[in-house]
């Protein structure tokens, strides 16, 4: 009987270091990409692991902003006013 138990024990504590070392290494990998940022001469960035467009924004007093990105022959134009309306064009040549 005791060595039943004995064996329980080892298996629990083996089980709760596994964990604990789990919970470490998922902590740590969420930690790890916002350390490294995107320079600034780069015409990308990365959003949830992904490579995105960069593109010039311009943010006016009032809150309203309007941002041109280029992707090869097509510009997307996204523009949100200062009462939070939201508009996105695409025009390709």
């Amino acid at each position: 009987m005791s060595e039943m138990t004995r064996m329980w024990k080892i298996v629990i504590g083996v089980g709760a270091v596994a964990l604990a070392a789990s919970a470490a290494s998922a902590a740590y990998a969420q930690a790890a990409p916002a350390d490294r940022a995107t320079p600034k001469n780069f015409n990308w960035e990365i959003k949830d692991g992904k490579r995105v467009p960069k593109g010039d924004r311009q943010v006016n007093a009032d809150g309203s902003w309007r941002e041109e990105i280029r992707q090869g022959k097509c510009v997307t134009v996204k523009e949100k006013s200062a009462a939070g309306e939201y508009k996105e064009t695409r025009k390709c040549d």
